[in-house]
């Protein structure tokens, strides 16, 4: 397996293939894709943080993170995505998962734990939405670079 450049658009097909629960992102900086015997196998796709107190200019997300199953596939994304991010200049970065899953990947690759979101919907009065994505409480994990 290797960690090779992706476009936006090829990750994003990718997510549509595999993520479990999300769509692909609106909007992205990066990506890079995990490729075993020239077959993408995972993506990553990072982008700024969507938490409005986390949005400034030296922070990143990883937005979405999927594989399709091979082993140790995750690990070496996120591992990929840290070292790109501290050469890029960032100082943290951030991604969620839900509260149902164990994080074993992000433990493996460095990051910590940071809390419990509260979860919801954003759909408002104001601005009505239909909830595409789970509102159930999520884990935010951050990697100090």
């Amino acid at each position: 397996m290797k960690i090779i450049p992706m476009k936006i658009i090829d990750a994003n097909i990718l997510t549509a293939r595999y993520h479990r629960h999300h769509k692909p992102p609106k909007f992205a900086m990066w990506a890079i894709g995990l490729e075993d015997k020239s077959e993408y196998v995972g993506c990553a796709i990072v982008g700024k943080c969507v938490a409005r107190e986390l949005d400034n200019k030296f922070y990143c997300e990883i937005l979405r993170l999927t594989t399709n199953g091979i082993k140790n596939g995750c690990s070496m994304l996120y591992g990929a995505c840290i070292r790109i991010a501290r050469e890029m200049g960032y100082y943290r970065v951030y991604t969620y998962i839900l509260e149902t899953e164990p994080g074993t990947s992000l433990l493996a690759s460095g990051f910590k734990f940071d809390g419990m979101t509260q979860g919801g919907s954003w759909n408002s009065e104001k601005r009505p939405r239909i909830d595409k994505a789970p509102i159930c409480k999520k884990q935010r994990w951050v990697k100090i670079l």
